[in-house]
Order: C-alpha cells, then structure tokens, then sequence
C-alpha cells in the first residue's frame, strides 16, 4: 500500500477514534524522530541481500493460470534475466467479507495459515521455493499483519483487534473499509504473529518476508520477531514497505526508498530539477544509520506503471538511476518488457495478466535489464560502492555521480529531459572506458529502432547525452 496515501490519510487526521487507537504508535515515531539515528549503524545484511536483484510478483497477473504453477514455469527466465530474489505478493486466502472488486485485494487476508486456493496449495508453493533455491534464487513472501479481512479466522478472539469505546473493530484508516486493525498493545496478538511467521519459515523453507506498511505496527514488535524469526533461520531477510530509520537500526535488512521514488516522479514530471534526486538522497543519508540499506524502485503494485507514467525512454532512464545508484533494485511484474497493465488500486482487486508479447513491440526492455543487470553484477562498485555525487554543468536535467569500491570507479550520467545533453562533468580526465550497456533505441512510431551503437570514449570531463539518455564510464587501470 503506497506510503504517499498512507501520509495524506494521517496528515488529515481523519476521525478520532482512529487517532485514539494510533497514539502509541504516533509516540513511538516522535521518540524515534527525536533520536539521532545517523550517529548508530544499520545491521549487517547478508551479501545476497546487498548484492540482490529484487523482483517482485503479482501470482494472480503473472502468468495466464494465476498461479505458482505458472510463477515455476518461468524461473528459467527469470534466473537467465539475472533476478536473485524473488518476492511473491500476499499467498493467503482474500476475506469476502466487504471485498473490493470481483477479487478482493491480497492485502485482506482471511487466514495466515492457510494459501489462496487460486494460487494452488501448500506444497505447491514449497515447490515452487524449492525450484527458485536450486537456481540460486531466494524467495520472500508478503506478509500483512497491520490488519486482515473481516471474516478473518482470528475475529473469534475480539482482543486481538483494536476497538473504539463502544467495543466495535475499526478499520486501520476509513479508505481501508475491507479490512480492520490489530491491537499490538495485546501481547497475545503479538506472540500469535511471531508463531505464524515463524511458522512458514518452517513449513516452505523461504527467505524472509516483505512486510506491509511497516511503520503502522510497532518498531518493538519487529524487534522481537527478527530475534525470533532467526532462531527459525538464521539467513533471513525482512524489507519494511515503509521509509523511517529506526527500522534499520535491528530489525530490517532494508526499507522502501520512498523519499527517492517521489522526488523521481516530481523531476520527470518536470515539476523539479534533476538535481533534487541529489538532494533527497542526501537528506536521507543524514537520518539514516549508518550503512542503512534501500530497495530502489520505479514501479511497484501501488504505482501507476512507470512506462504509462514516464513514456518509454524516460522509464528507462529511470530504471538507468535505480540500477546504478547505491540500494536493491527492483523489478516489478512485467516490467521486463514494458508491460502496462495496472496493478494498483482499482485493479488491484481485479484481474490483468501481464501481456508478455509486448517485447514484441519493444525489444529494448528485456535487452535493457538484463544487460544492465549482467553489468551490475560483474562489478561489485556498481553494488556496495561508496556514491559520491558529481557537478555538471546542468544540474537542471542531469545527475552524474560516481561509484567507488576497492579501486575500481565507475561515472554514471543520466539526461532526465527531452532534449540532448552537450557539457562538462565534475573530475574524470584520461583513462576512462564507455561501458554503457547497448540497447537499440525505443521503435518510433512508423519505423524500426534506431541503431546508435554508443562509442567508447577515453577522456572526461566532456560528456554527451541523449534525450533520456544515460551513459557509463569505467576507469581503466
């Protein structure tokens, strides 16, 4: 659920019921905004986590059965494309009660302990991660428990789910209607969680999990189950769908990089310059633990789709930023070959498969991300590298900036308007290689794509780009 609606909905401080049910929570995130958190260090993730390509799956839209028969048929695919994580949006059965659309949203689970029998069964799904684990792959599930659906199974026991004075379960905030809260001042609700979570782990043998609107359930609560969860498991990965430090600090690897993605929008849309990308990740760095870690993304199930959004050359320059920048980058559900069909509310709830011939039209996107892929994954500055940012000499419409690590240098610069680039960047000089991955130009309307093979250059500071373009540079030893 998109962090930008969560903010709007609190910032209207909507009902005060909802406001009374949340005040341990708002106290909590004003301790936490009080702390220091750039003077403490983010924990310590695996390398695969630091070193990983995230994709994330719809079941229902990824394949025509809707399934994770259809989710295994393809991993040959997705491990060939380069993707090391796989993560599966919510696999639980969707409450009927006060259902939205014909569907209903996977984030109104009826029952954590049993599978959507639309996706098939439990062993089907310890197939499919027993599949992904022979590729080398790791995969995660989607895990909500802010709320679940109204008939829940969990609704026998009314203490686990928060109620205003009359006695009645409310709904996390109003627009949410099809689910309803959980009371994590009720330890009992918090060791019922821990065990369900603990439990899957066990029963499919995965990775870890994504969990939804983090920062709505308790920071001391995540605490608890990461120490708990790694007794399950020890390499283990949480990623918070939320953007606040002291998420960092003990219980996730990583979190949502949502500062970053709005201000990506707000730059493409031309309503800010480029060089609030610079800014926006600095203002982050200086919050944050120290070494903390973000998931960088263009395109999720809560976004319109970046190529809807952006167009097609500019929702690759998006994808040039997201993949060279410091973070885990993420692909979502077709993205790949630039599929267009939503997945955020209203069709959420409803169901679009993904229509994978669209390469057909636009054979740049599947040669654009796995060889941006291939590239990252050949050279570990591109993955765990300091990112040092770089002057241009028009920081209106492009970022340049360099990656660092054990000697080994790489300059990316990326033009975020349609109008070519001539000008100087900050450093470089001699010795530098164009490693810019090639992709064919996007096909204009009436015609082929444009074959402009990029050619290697041996000195910086000059640099020319394309409208949309990017380019990479590699120092030579």
């Amino acid at each position: 659920m998109s962090y930008k609606l969560l903010r709007d909905l609190i910032a209207m401080s909507v009902i005060t019921t909802l406001l009374i049910a949340s005040l341990p929570h708002i106290i909590q995130a004003q301790q936490a905004v009080q702390r220091d958190f750039s003077k403490e260090n983010a924990r310590v993730s695996a390398d695969w986590v630091r070193d990983g390509v995230v994709y994330e799956i719809f079941p229902r839209q990824f394949s025509a059965t809707g399934d994770f028969k259809g989710i295994i048929a393809q991993l040959d695919r997705l491990n060939d494309l380069g993707v090391t994580i796989l993560w599966l949006m919510p696999v639980h059965p969707i409450s009927k009660e006060k259902r939205k659309g014909t569907y209903g949203s996977p984030y109104a689970a009826q029952d954590y302990y049993a599978v959507n029998p639309d996706y098939g069964t439990k062993e089907d799904l310890r197939k499919l991660v027993s599949e992904a684990h022979k590729r080398g792959m790791k995969v995660i599930i989607d895990i909500v428990v802010n709320h679940t659906g109204w008939d829940s199974v969990m609704m026998k026991d009314k203490s686990y789910y928060t109620q205003d004075k009359e006695g009645n379960i409310i709904s996390p905030v109003p627009d949410w209607a099809d689910v309803a809260d959980l009371n994590y001042d009720n330890p009992k609700l918090r060791a019922y969680i821990i065990e369900m979570l603990k439990y899957w782990i066990g029963e499919t043998d995965i990775d870890g999990y994504r969990c939804d609107v983090a920062g709505f359930v308790p920071t001391d609560f995540w605490e608890q189950a990461r120490t708990e969860l790694e007794k399950e498991k020890k390499d283990i990965v949480m990623l918070a769908e939320w953007h606040s430090p002291d998420l960092l600090v003990k219980a996730f690897d990583f979190d949502y990089s949502w500062t970053l993605h709005t201000s990506l929008n707000e730059v493409l849309f031309g309503v800010k310059p480029a060089s609030a990308l610079r800014q926006t990740w600095e203002d982050d760095k200086a919050k944050y633990p120290k070494n903390s870690l973000h998931l960088r993304f263009s395109d999720n199930h809560d976004e319109r789709r970046a190529v809807a959004r952006f167009g097609e050359p500019a929702a690759l320059a998006a994808s040039a930023f997201m993949f060279t920048i410091d973070g885990v980058p993420l692909l979502y559900n077709g993205m790949e070959v630039g599929d267009t069909a939503e997945s955020g509310y209203p069709a959420l709830f409803e169901k679009f498969p993904i229509f994978w011939d669209n390469q057909v039209r636009r054979p740049e996107f599947p040669q654009f991300y796995k060889k941006f892929i291939a590239l990252r994954k050949a050279n570990t500055a591109l993955r765990r590298g300091d990112l040092i940012w770089l002057r241009n000499s028009d920081e209106r419409r492009v970022v340049t900036f360099a990656r660092r690590y054990a000697g080994d240098e790489f300059v990316v610069a990326i033009n975020f308007s349609n109008t070519p680039f001539v000008g100087l960047i900050e450093g470089g000089g001699e010795g530098f290689e164009d490693v810019t991955p090639y992709v064919p130009s996007p096909q204009l309307p009436g015609q082929g794509s444009v074959e402009t093979k990029k050619k290697s250059v041996v000195a910086l500071p000059s640099v020319a780009l394309d409208s949309w373009g990017y380019r990479i540079f590699k120092r030579v030893k």
